[in-house]
C-alpha cells in the first residue's frame, strides 16, 4: 500500500509539472506571433531554444521529485546517489549498480513509465510549436491557403 500511495503521489506532482508547461509555450508562441517573428528563421530557432530548456528543466524537477521519494523511502542515504539512480531509472537508460530493496523495487519500473510519458508529452509539445512554426513560415512566404468552395 505504501508503495503505490508514493508512486501515485509521486507520478501526480510529475504531471502537474509537465501540465504547467504547455500554458507558457502556448502565451509564448502568441507572443513570438503577435510580435512578427513568427516564419523567420532565426526567432523561430530561439523560440524552439528556449523552450526545450523549459520542459528539460521540467523534466528535472520531476526527476529530483522521485529522487526524494526515494530518499524519504531510506533507499538513499544522500540526494546526489538517489538523482544520479532516479535521472537513469526516468530516462530508462538504466542503472545497473543500484538495486532496490525488494519493498520499493517496483518504484523503478513505474518511474521509468512515468518518465517515457512525460519524454511523449515533452515531444508532442515540440512537435506543435514546430509544427505552428512551419504554417507561419508558409503564410509567410506563399500567403494564406486558398478558400475552397
Amino acid at each position: 500500500m505504501a508503495l503505490l500511495l508514493v508512486a501515485v503521489v509521486t507520478t501526480l506532482l510529475t504531471v502537474l509539472v509537465h501540465s504547467l508547461i504547455p500554458p507558457m509555450i502556448v502565451a509564448g508562441v502568441r507572443l513570438h506571433r503577435a510580435r512578427g517573428r513568427a516564419g523567420i528563421w532565426f526567432w523561430d530557432v530561439i523560440l524552439v531554444m528556449n523552450f526545450t530548456l523549459l520542459v528539460l528543466a521540467a523534466h528535472f524537477v520531476e526527476i529530483a521529485f522521485w529522487a526524494l521519494s526515494f530518499v524519504l523511502c531510506g533507499e538513499f542515504s544522500n540526494f546526489a546517489a538517489a538523482i544520479y539512480y532516479s535521472g537513469a531509472t526516468y530516462t530508462t537508460l538504466g542503472d545497473n549498480t543500484t538495486v532496490l530493496s525488494a519493498r520499493w523495487r517496483l518504484l523503478g519500473p513505474i518511474e521509468a513509465a512515468n518518465g517515457m510519458l512525460m519524454f511523449g508529452v515533452t515531444t508532442a509539445i515540440i512537435f506543435a510549436v514546430i509544427h505552428r512554426l512551419v504554417e507561419a513560415k508558409f503564410a509567410v512566404e506563399y500567403g494564406p491557403p486558398p478558400k475552397s468552395g
